[in-house]
């Protein structure tokens, strides 16, 4: 067993992998500022349903010496970073926010790391960084101009880790991550709520988007490949970048479609305009991530009624 320590670790995934973690009967800790970037009460009910630990630490990663305190103290085996500023449109309103979390924050994450020895570190980027590329996006096509400063983030944060003195480093792109307990800036998450109040949804690009939908287990089933191999003592030490996806185009208007029927309840749909940031597709070529056993198995419509079921629990919707 390893000590893991995750930070984000109230946040949506890394909610579901320190519960996986702690299952597994590895010495997990955690921590996560608990920001206001969306409703913290959220994430303290997140951290309530965390049995085996003894809750994620408060800590901002833009607070230096105290996260070199954390990392000192805990001592972890591997880091898996998932502190960040999400979201593209939000990225473009509040751009400084981005810069001071994702790239400051995770650079004294990373300074923390070089100095207390810690070899092995897992952390989130974004399939965001490869917008503009032809479908599917894959780890070995050369980057674009971002559109939008998280993108531009999440590009420094793996020129970082690729740049740092950290003996392995591997960085996640992840697609468009759903499923119970999620954000709520997130389209499933925004249209299940405004559907249930009866206010309208909007549809950017006049409904006309494709997104590579992954469900947060099949998420979790990925950096566990991700892990282990890091884990693994008799494998070389290396600087790597996966993609995690489902692997699979969907339309959105198929998404609302799906969230309408578990909902019972048809959506007030409002039209507008691509929004500057957004892509208008993604879809992961996962080719790589496969060949450490990688498969995931949830269709859109099990993730979308596992999570609508899940928000009626949480919100006492009937």
């Amino acid at each position: 067993m390893a000590k893991i320590a995750i930070t984000g670790g109230a946040g949506f995934i890394g909610y579901h992998l320190t519960k996986h973690y702690v299952a597994l009967g590895h010495d997990v800790v955690c921590c996560d500022s608990f920001n206001d970037y969306y409703d913290p009460q959220l994430k303290y009910a997140r951290e309530n349903q965390l049995e085996g630990i003894d809750g994620c630490e408060i800590l901002d990663l833009m607070w230096r010496e105290s996260v070199a305190k954390w990392i000192y103290e805990t001592e972890p085996d591997l880091v898996i970073h998932l502190a960040a500023y999400a979201g593209v449109r939000y990225s473009v309103e509040q751009p400084q926010k981005y810069i001071d979390n994702n790239i400051i924050g995770t650079q004294n994450l990373i300074e923390a790391c070089e100095n207390y020895g810690v070899h092995k570190v897992v952390y989130a980027s974004t399939s965001s960084v490869m917008s503009g590329n032809p479908l599917p996006y894959n780890e070995t096509d050369n980057l674009p101009h971002q559109k939008h400063p998280y993108g531009m983030t999440k590009v420094a944060n793996e020129s970082q880790f690729m740049g740092s003195s950290i003996d392995t480093t591997i960085g996640l792109r992840f697609f468009t991550v759903y499923g119970p307990w999620g954000r709520p800036d997130m389209a499933l998450f925004d249209f299940t709520k405004k559907i249930i109040a009866g206010k309208p949804i909007t549809l950017f690009n006049n409904g006309d988007m494709i997104r590579d939908f992954t469900y947060i287990d099949d998420i979790v089933q990925g950096v566990d490949l991700v892990v282990k191999n890091a884990l693994n003592t008799t494998l070389p030490k290396k600087k790597d970048i996966y993609n995690i996806g489902y692997g699979e185009k969907v339309q959105l208007m198929d998404f609302v479609d799906h969230i309408e029927k578990n909902l019972g309840r048809t959506a007030i749909k409002e039209y507008a305009p691509m929004h500057p940031a957004d892509a208008h597709a993604t879809w992961s070529d996962t080719t790589k991530l496969q060949k450490l056993g990688y498969r995931p198995t949830t269709s859109i419509a099990e993730g979308v009624e596992a999570f609508v079921t899940w928000y009626k629990g949480y919100y006492n919707v009937n």
